[in-house]
């Protein structure tokens, strides 16, 4: 369900409850799929929030609404607790807000989770030499183990992957580079706060080679054979890590054809990128 947002205005309409007080009814933007937003952009007291919210949902249900959307800052804090209590709960939360949401209707529950995975990339850089850029992190699961391994990250919301792989490995090593394609992804569960995990193997050509490490997450950096970095006592043990380094060994070796982006355009006339097998694709 969309969660498109809408400031919240106050209708004129006065409700009389317990015949006594008058209730301001809330307002909001009505989405694609039958559901309300209210854009919280107003102080308000807690107590008379709950009351107009309170007498806002029966029309809505009337109205065959399906679900209500409060989208609170973080300056109105206040307003949580008052919406807690009528129903709603957390759907989640941004650096700036928290989004609450109430399933009113009768109907079956199609309310969408939240964001269920979190992206990372592993990135294979390899010279005209058979040289791999690995490093060693300052932190993490890796301090002090010795082990050699890929430029990792995450990808920031609304990077594509293929940039999220050069920024990182500029970022960890300064080398830059320039993007071939995936090779491989996995998935894993129960990771970052209990999300899933993507995570995409990468392969980039690096277009400079004088190392500068970042001082702060890595505690070391440099070009190693291929062969050395699979041969890694650690990489032999993990399956995933050895299985990584064999398709990037059989990249190298063979013809195997990973996934490269190609920019293409969506419905609603946004740029975005579809990973493909370009190279097959266009001998057809």
């Amino acid at each position: 369900m969309s969660t498109s947002t809408g400031a919240v205005a106050i209708e004129k309409q006065m409700v009389p409850e317990n015949e006594v007080q008058q209730v301001e009814l809330l307002t909001g933007v009505e989405d694609l799929h039958g559901g309300i937003t209210l854009d919280m952009n107003k102080a308000m007291d807690s107590e008379a929030f709950a009351s107009s919210l309170r007498a806002s949902i029966s029309p809505w249900k009337q109205q065959g609404k399906r679900a209500v959307w409060i989208k609170v800052p973080t300056e109105l804090v206040n307003l949580v607790e008052p919406a807690v209590k009528e129903g709603f709960r957390y759907h989640h939360a941004e650096p700036d807000y928290l989004m609450l949401v109430n399933w009113i209707s009768n109907s079956t529950n199609t309310l969408p989770q939240n964001a269920s995975h979190r992206v990372g990339i592993g990135a294979f850089v390899v010279n005209d030499k058979r040289e791999v850029l690995v490093v060693q992190e300052r932190n993490g699961i890796f301090k002090g183990t010795g082990v050699w391994k890929f430029p990792t990250g995450v990808v920031n919301e609304g990077e594509d992957i293929y940039m999220a792989a050069i920024r990182e490995v500029k970022e960890e090593t300064g080398i830059d580079t320039e993007f071939v394609e995936i090779l491989a992804f996995r998935q894993s569960h129960k990771s970052f706060f209990t999300k899933s995990d993507l995570f995409f193997v990468c392969m980039l050509r690096p277009h400079s080679f004088d190392i500068q490490k970042q001082d702060i997450e890595i505690a070391a950096a440099q070009w190693m054979s291929l062969e050395d970095y699979a041969a890694q006592a650690f990489i032999q043990k993990h399956s995933v890590f050895s299985s990584v380094a064999q398709v990037c060994i059989t990249k190298l070796e063979k013809d195997y054809a990973g996934f490269s982006p190609v920019p293409t355009t969506t419905s609603s006339g946004k740029t975005s990128y579809l990973y493909f097998n370009s190279g097959d694709l266009n001998q057809l």
